[in-house]
């Protein structure tokens, strides 16, 4: 069953599942049904009633799967971290640079182009088309492209 949740895509990058983005938190296995607990990446993300959706769906296609519930939870917090080097690849796939594993202590971080590999890249804009990306332009390639943003607890 578990297996069936790789197929769940981000509804925004459809390259991505929810399993390489790190959402999946438990799943548990009851009598009567599937518990799934996800973190969302961000507060307020408007994909998570399709996602939820989505789990359902995926689940129902498992043959004797019990019925699924699907919880959003906020403890531990969602960090980009948790997004695995296959989502990492896929993101670059898409388009999208993924998010940088380290950031400065003052809280800057860099993202590379996810067409050239260039670092020589500038921030045209800290707020992107979802609230977990950022636009950004590469002076190599002459590509603007999208940026994940990094998500820690430190910040």
């Amino acid at each position: 069953m578990l297996i069936a949740l790789h197929s769940v895509k981000d509804p925004e990058i459809d390259s991505i599942s929810i399993i390489e983005l790190g959402m999946l938190e438990e799943f548990e296995l009851r009598e009567d049904r599937a518990v799934i607990k996800l973190l969302p990446t961000f507060m307020g993300c408007p994909a998570l009633d399709i996602i939820k959706k989505n789990v359902e769906l995926a689940l129902m296609k498992v043959e004797g799967a019990p019925p699924a519930e699907v919880l959003f939870i906020f403890h531990p917090p969602w960090t980009s971290d948790r997004v695995t080097d296959t989502g990492r690849a896929r993101l670059k796939e898409f388009g999208i640079a993924p998010p940088p594993r380290h950031m400065t202590e003052t809280g800057e971080w860099q993202a590379d182009c996810p067409y050239c590999g260039s670092t020589y890249t500038t921030m045209e804009n800290l707020f992107g088309p979802t609230a977990c990306r950022s636009i950004l332009y590469c002076k190599s390639c002459r590509n603007p492209f999208e940026a994940m943003k990094p998500i820690s607890t430190l910040m």
